[in-house]
């Protein structure tokens, strides 16, 4: 790849990465309610997720969108279901006060976060769109899908770690119960909007 190729792949992946998604959305929460470093597996998640849905598409799994549209549409009510399911945890997971929910509760982990963008119609179109419009012919092709992996796992990591990070600026001003439990409600309901850019 050219340097200018790269630094347009660099802009796009943070564009794709850095505006508002479910996992922003998600992150943003996570922050909140359990700080950066507990978030950290999320953020790898995702991480990780992207880079192995873009190696997939460019192994030949994209062919499977184009001969069964019918997969993509069910991926996406898939996608949708779990999100909103994500959401209402999310605006249910109470406030500050050590009940037995709150105890136990977790952030997302490495895995979850990494299959759940199997079911983020936002990701695959930020895969396939790298795949088509980034990656070389030829001899070099698999060279190109390296650097387009690389860039998107760091790139996108950077970005997702700025939402979370403002998550944790966030928490300073969760001070009570009621301003926690009001916050996690938004956040549910601004990542139950992420329904509507699927559709």
């Amino acid at each position: 790849m050219e340097g200018t190729t790269i630094l347009s792949l660099i802009l796009f992946a943070a564009l794709m990465t850095g505006t508002p998604g479910p996992n922003n959305m998600m992150v943003t929460a996570s922050g909140a309610n359990f700080g950066y470093w507990r978030s950290v597996p999320h953020i790898t998640g995702i991480s990780m997720g992207m880079a192995s849905m873009i190696t997939l598409l460019a192994a030949g799994l994209g062919i499977i969108f184009e001969r069964y549209p019918m997969v993509h549409d069910v991926l996406k009510v898939v996608g949708c279901a779990y999100l909103l399911f994500l959401a209402w945890k999310i605006a249910t997971s109470g406030g500050m006060s050590k009940t037995k929910q709150q105890v136990n509760a977790q952030p997302m982990s490495i895995f979850s976060a990494a299959l759940f963008q199997y079911v983020n119609p936002k990701a695959w179109m930020m895969s396939a769109t790298a795949v088509s419009t980034f990656a070389v012919g030829g001899e070099h092709y698999w060279l190109s899908i390296s650097m387009i992996v690389t860039v998107f796992f760091v790139v996108g990591f950077a970005c997702v770690s700025l939402w979370t990070a403002t998550g944790v600026v966030i928490r300073r001003w969760l001070t009570s119960e009621r301003r926690t439990i009001r916050f996690n409600q938004v956040m549910g309901g601004l990542t139950a909007a992420c329904v509507t850019m699927i559709w």
